[in-house]
């Protein structure tokens, strides 16, 4: 009797699961198919099936890892700076969940800086997540809670910059960068973002002065 398509999603299902596993304990740099197979049980002729190259591999789980990264249940925010701090505290490592996607997501930036194609799409990703933090910037500032002067791209890749810097900082050294230290770095952040001014418009020229009689 041939495979059933529920057959072939839970065998694929399994499969996920077990490229995560792997890569949550090994990082990119152990993905391979033979560890993968041994996680799942399977040989690695198996695998090719869903493999045919390493590639296919590293494809597929930068896949997976955007998915299960777009899923994670979400902090709410309300409104305004709030949501600001929310979707920045969503990005940080603070649960055992969180450091495992963010150790992936680190441990997979050399493979994507070694290839043009994934290193675009890279570059793809972070930009969709400046837009968004964009626009809760420009929420806030149409609160009141940000300086309406502040350019709010600008404002988005500063705070992108900073909790990225935050979670290599926190992923190697774990013991000074606990969950409660991270909140207090992110919240004295957004503490000196809401009080930037607009730099002040140069004086103005003098008058001419009159010519002599």
């Amino acid at each position: 009797m041939g495979r059933t398509k529920g057959d072939h999603e839970a065998r694929r299902r399994d499969v996920s699961e077990a490229v995560w596993q792997v890569m949550a304990a090994r990082g990119f740099a152990g993905l391979t198919l033979r560890a993968v197979a041994t996680e799942l049980g399977a040989t690695t002729g198996l695998l090719t099936h869903y493999f045919p190259t390493k590639r296919a591999l590293v494809e597929y789980a930068l896949d997976l890892l955007e998915q299960r990264t777009l899923a994670r249940p979400r902090r709410q925010g309300g409104e305004g700076l709030a949501a600001l701090r929310a979707a920045l505290l969503d990005i940080l490592p603070l649960t055992a969940q969180a450091t495992d996607s963010n150790r992936i997501w680190v441990s997979s930036w050399d493979a994507a800086l070694s290839d043009p194609a994934l290193s675009a799409d890279y570059a793809r990703k972070y930009a969709q997540g400046r837009e968004r933090i964009s626009r809760r910037v420009v929420a806030a500032q149409e609160l009141g809670e940000l300086p309406a002067g502040g350019d709010p791209v600008r404002i988005a890749a500063g705070a992108q910059s900073f909790v990225l810097g935050l979670v290599v900082q926190a992923l190697f050294d774990p013991a000074a960068f606990p969950p409660e230290r991270q909140v207090e770095l992110l919240d004295g952040y957004l503490a000196a973002v809401a009080e930037e001014r607009a730099p002040a418009a140069p004086p103005a020229a003098p008058p001419a002065a009159s010519p002599a009689p």
